[in-house]
């Protein structure tokens, strides 16, 4: 197979284990992107030698393009650096992992420059969904998923010529490591006890967002945009082995899943594959290992940001975008034991409501929305 990558967020989970993929399908690598860990992208520079880096953090690129110095590649910095690492002409595709609000440009670069999209970065669709699709429409590119949930109802949806049929999606949620937990058992505890997930390893932002189960509350707001679904028919089920990655339901109630073992690498790779599949690196699934798979309702009371991000979508316009940066905030004061677990979703829901709705249009309001957010939690938690 032919193909060559950028790689957005190259030093991050899913851009180690997407450079996994890369090696095990022997692909070329145009592009790699990262935010200042420049120990690791020097080695990932010298092994896949791209002809483009993009290092988001200033100083941290100086000290790159001397430790560089002796190879054939351009070094380039902040955010536009990054959109044009995004736009590269040769890339064939370009896998945005970066973390944060910080993908939404790279995203529209990309779009912009026609190039298909392999999404891992949450934030483009939440907080600049109606902008990141139109402009997706507008120029004829494809927006491939690559969260498992996303990934698993974009195969489920192959071949499903009417979407007429299609009467709901469920997500299934991991319930992360504070399952079953009530509020009273959640007052106390500490982010090293939230980092711990059951069945995932990923970055931290993303295993805190597990644990508050916000994760599946942007998954919602994803999933409502990447399949044009109205939210009323979007549902999560808890299922704490992620066997099952997400299941689709059509009108006659039947119903498709997608299986696999928990390995990001599964997702990943249909993405830059499709729509082709191939020997994959993962082991293989053995449902006899499990026995059982269980089932259970959220815990819509005690995990706040599931009906935040319900009601942002539901709101509309610059909710969305709010309800994304306030968790960002709330996420970074909890890993600085500046602020309790419950606090996050206390404070995404007020900055969700505190913002006035309005209309999307530009990226400028996305992040007016995202600053007054921030703001709202760093000033609320003094």
């Amino acid at each position: 197979m032919e193909k060559k990558l950028s790689i957005l967020g190259s030093t991050g989970s899913i851009g180690c284990q997407a450079l996994d993929v890369v090696r095990g399908l022997g692909l070329s690598v145009t592009v790699l992107a990262a935010y200042r860990n420049i120990a690791l992208l020097e080695k990932q520079i010298r092994e896949f030698e791209p002809q483009l880096v993009a290092v988001f953090d200033l100083e941290a690129a100086k000290q790159l393009k001397i430790a560089v110095a002796d190879l054939p590649v351009t070094v380039v910095s902040g955010m536009e650096g990054l959109c044009l690492a995004a736009a590269v002409e040769e890339a064939d595709l370009v896998l945005n992992a970066v973390v944060g609000m910080v993908g939404l440009r790279p995203t529209l670069a990309a779009i912009h420059a026609k190039k298909d999209v392999a999404l891992a970065n949450k934030e483009t669709l939440v907080a600049g969904g109606a902008l990141v699709m139109e402009a997706a429409k507008e120029n004829g590119v494809r927006i491939i998923p690559v969260d498992s949930e996303h990934s698993a109802v974009f195969q489920c949806l192959y071949g499903c010529t009417d979407r007429k049929q299609l009467k709901r999606i469920i997500l299934t949620a991991s319930g992360g490591p504070f399952f079953g937990k009530t509020k009273e058992e959640l007052a106390h505890v500490t982010a090293k006890q939230a980092l711990n997930h059951p069945n995932w390893s990923m970055g931290a932002k993303v295993t805190i967002d597990s644990a508050t189960m916000m994760n599946k509350g942007l998954e919602l707001i994803e999933a409502a945009w990447l399949f044009s679904m109205p939210m009323e028919q979007l549902d999560v089920v808890v299922h704490r082995e992620s066997i099952i990655h997400s299941m689709i339901e059509y009108q006659d109630h039947s119903v498709l899943a997608q299986l696999g073992v928990p390995d990001m690498r599964i997702p990943i790779q249909y993405a830059v594959t499709f729509p082709q599949r191939y020997p994959s690196p993962c082991r293989q699934l053995d449902l006899t290992e499990y026995g059982q798979l269980s089932f259970y309702r959220p815990d819509y009371d005690t995990f706040l940001c599931l009906n935040a991000c319900r009601s942002a979508f539901l709101r509309g316009g610059l909710a969305p975008a709010a309800a994304n940066g306030a968790n960002e905030e709330a996420v970074k004061m909890f890993l600085q034991e500046r602020i309790g677990f419950l606090s996050i979703g206390e404070l995404v829901t007020q900055a969700m409501e505190r913002q006035y709705p309005g209309f999307v249009t530009c990226v400028e309001d996305v992040l007016e929305a995202d600053t007054a957010a921030r703001r709202f939690v760093s000033e609320s938690t003094g």
